[in-house]
């Protein structure tokens, strides 16, 4: 019996182990290859080297879905989004540099954050999202995935300010979500981004 025991500790210790060394290496975030590296640095200016973004309604991209993140690269490039800051990057970058640089950020961990909502926040939210069928797109947990963003702990201002966008006609590349939000209150929109990033 005691060897046995013995060999179940050992057992459970090798899991521990092996746990805690993924853990740590899910938050080191990997080096850019030397061709990307100084177009990373100019992404984290903005997005954070840490995954946190320290420029005010810019969205966490640590993490995002690659293919996704393509797409928004291309729509910048191609007009069919609009950011005073994202647009001329994108228009100096090649389909190889953003299918790089899509890559390299889709590989590296979300960060830590979060806001905290309310239970009013929490049920407005739901009731939003149960109308305009948001999992159908974004998945259970608004975890997204390849051609749908992740929403799950994203920054509370930008999720704000992406919603305005698409209700006022601003941001043009997704048809479903303007009309999703088209008739959605200002309170409807801080309700759900607490919500989202507090998830």
């Amino acid at each position: 019996m005691r060897a046995v025991h013995l060999a179940s500790l050992s057992v459970f210790a090798a899991v521990v182990a092996l746990s805690v060394g993924r853990s740590a290496d899910a938050q080191q975030a990997t080096a850019p290859a030397p061709e990307t590296a100084e177009k990373v640095q100019l992404c984290v200016s903005c997005h954070g080297a840490d995954g946190k973004p320290v420029v005010e309604k810019v969205p966490i991209i640590f993490g995002q879905h690659m293919f996704y993140l393509l797409t928004q690269l291309k729509d910048y490039r191609a007009g069919r989004r609009a950011n005073e800051v994202m647009a001329p990057i994108a228009s100096e970058l090649s389909d190889d540099e953003m299918k790089a640089l899509a890559t390299y950020f889709a590989a590296q961990p979300w960060p830590n954050y979060s806001e905290v909502s309310s239970a009013e926040d929490n049920a407005r939210a739901h009731s939003l999202a149960v109308e305009g069928q948001c999992t159908q797109c974004h998945l259970g947990g608004m975890l997204g995935d390849s051609r749908n963003p992740r929403l799950n702990h994203q920054k509370t201002d930008y999720l704000a300010q992406t919603m305005s966008d698409f209700r006022g006609g601003i941001r043009k590349n997704a048809a479903a979500m303007a009309a999703i939000v088209k008739d959605w209150s200002d309170a409807d929109i801080a309700a759900m981004s607490r919500y989202l990033a507090g998830l």
